[in-house]
This record gives C-alpha cells, structure tokens and sequence, in this order.
C-alpha cells in the first residue's frame, strides 16, 4: 500500500472537512447582521454608560439597517453584565459597552471575578472618554490646586475628600493625586454621587472628584468652585477650568475610557464590518453631543490601541488599589 498516497488523500480530505466546517462561519460572517444586535450595559438605565448606548444604538441601528437594542444588566460594580455578555455566543450579536472601571479596575479591585477581562473579550471600538472635575464648596479658600495641595500637606490626614464609594473613580482620582503629590488626605466614601455632593456643598468635606453632569448645575449657579479637570486636556463643558496637569502636577490623568468589547472568537470579519460601523457612528453630531452632554470626548483610536489604553490602566490602577489596600465595600 502506497503510505505516501494514503497520508496525501488524508491530508486532502482533513482540508476539505475544515473547509466545510469554516464555511458556515464565513457565510455567517458574510451576511452580518442578519439580526437584531444587542449591546449589554453592566449598570442601570439614566448614567452616562446608559445615555451613551442608546445613543450608539440609534445610530449603528441605521448604518447597520437591523435594530440595536441596549440590554441593562447592573449589579455588583458592572460585574454582573460583564459576566453575562462574557459568556454569550461569540457571533457579533453581542456587544458589551466596557470602560476603564470593568476592564481595567474590578480586576484589581475584586478578588475574584467570574470572567477574564483581558482573556474574555476582544476590542470592537475605541468610544469616548470621560474626566472628572475636582471641586469645592463656594465658600472654600480654595482657588486653585496649589491651595489645595498646601492645605493638605499642612493637614496630612485631615484634608477630606468625598466619593460616591470605595473604588470608584473619584476614589481612584483622590489617591492619585496622593501618589502623585505626595501629600495624604482622608477618604470619605459615600453611597452615590448625589449624597456625597450634598456634603460638598454644605462644607461638611473639603472637596470632591465628581463626573461632570451632576455638579455642573452647582457650579454654574455658583455653590461649588471648579478648581481641576482630571483628564488630559479642558472639558468642553468646562472650557475655563484647568486640567490638574496644567495646574503643575505633571503626569496626573484620571479618565474612564470607554469602548465596545465583544466576546472572544468573534469573526474577524465580523469585528471589521461593527468597528467601521462605530467609527462611522462616532462621527454624527448625535453621538458627538451626547457624549459632549456627559463632559466626554470622542476617543480616537483603533481596537489595538484602545486594547494596549486598557493594559496600561490595568497596571495603573492596580498598583493604586494595591498600595491603598483598596476593598469593595
């Protein structure tokens, strides 16, 4: 018997079982979507997380020309959708609105997570991003971030700051600014952004990393006083306000970068036809104002690079929560 032959007609027939076995998944490929596409959003309708995948929705439901429902699934600090989109079918129909906070924060703040962040999913699209502003109550002394950083480090330890948890951004933002300032300050975690404003306001603490939308109205009429904006450049809604950067603390950012993630295995193809989709999406005056709205900026960028953005704020803040001995409350 002809061994060569034998190993010749195997191989060729391996070949054609792959094909055949590849073949439905090109098809499928080919004429996506074909169905309506959901995008998971790991915490509840009416945040900015929220706001900013409708508004996507809307818009890639017309370049895609199949409706694009958003899927609210909160609970446990975005864990719970982050989980849910990690575990469904790897065909496209299935997007995950991800940000710096469930990719690149829960890993180190949680001890264990039911998904792997950096082995569960791959980049669709790079989205937008988010500062913070850093404000005080209007009858603070407090002008500016040189004013702040020498009241705390003439008070070391006292100096209070308010966040809506244990954490979160405004948390993270807080103990940057330590690391980077080398001063010390006292954490006090509140349940929510809005109660832990409402003690801004009543001078019960000294200051607050907030998201824009809820202290914009406070400091329009006046009660608190924006002294920074975390991010790398001025906020649109804040055109005035320095970042913390230009105020002379080099190399502080703090921003919540967001992208669409789908799970891992998901077609090339497939990821191609969605990513240019979203560019396009990215570019309407819609999305633009939407993300203007919640004092975000469009995130320029391809899938790579918004994956390396998400390793590199992976070791960022991981290293603060280690070094704070940072819990989830």
């Amino acid at each position: 018997m002809n061994t060569r032959l034998l190993r010749r007609d195997w191989l060729q027939a391996a070949a054609g079982a792959a094909a055949m076995l590849a073949c439905p998944l090109a098809a499928r490929a080919q004429n996506f979507p074909a169905k309506p596409v959901k995008i998971i959003v790991p915490f509840a309708p009416g945040g900015g997380n929220d706001v900013f995948a409708r508004q996507l929705a809307t818009q890639l439901g017309t370049l895609l020309g199949v409706q694009v429902i958003v899927d609210n699934r909160p609970g446990a600090g975005g864990t719970v959708g982050t989980d849910a989109a990690a575990k469904s079918p790897a065909d496209g129909y299935t997007l995950l609105l991800g940000h710096t906070g469930t990719l690149a924060i829960n890993p180190a703040l949680y001890p264990k997570l039911p998904y792997d962040a950096r082995n569960s999913f791959v980049p669709v699209a790079p989205l937008c991003s988010a500062p913070l502003v850093l404000v005080v109550p209007a009858s603070s002394p407090i002008r500016s971030l040189a004013d702040l950083l020498a009241r705390a480090k003439a008070e070391p330890g006292k100096f209070a700051f308010a966040s809506s948890g244990n954490g979160t951004g405004g948390h993270l933002a807080g103990e940057l600014l330590e690391e980077v300032a080398g001063v010390k300050m006292l954490h006090v975690p509140y349940k929510g952004t809005a109660p832990a404003l409402t003690d801004v306001l009543g001078g019960q603490v000294d200051l607050m990393f907030s998201v824009i939308p809820p202290a914009l109205p406070h400091i329009d009429a006046g009660k608190l006083r924006a002294i920074g904006i975390t991010g790398a450049k001025r906020s649109a809604r804040l055109p005035d306000v320095p970042t913390v950067a230009e105020s002379g603390l080099k190399g502080y950012e703090s921003s919540l970068a967001y992208g669409v993630m789908a799970p891992k295995g998901t077609p090339e193809p497939v990821l191609r036809a969605l990513g240019a989709a979203i560019a396009k999406a990215g570019e309407t005056t819609a999305l633009r104002d939407a993300f203007k709205a919640e004092g975000a900026e469009p995130l320029p960028g391809t899938a790579a690079e918004f994956a390396a953005l998400m390793q590199a704020e992976s070791a960022k803040w991981g290293q603060i929560i280690n070094k704070a001995g940072i819990k989830p409350e």
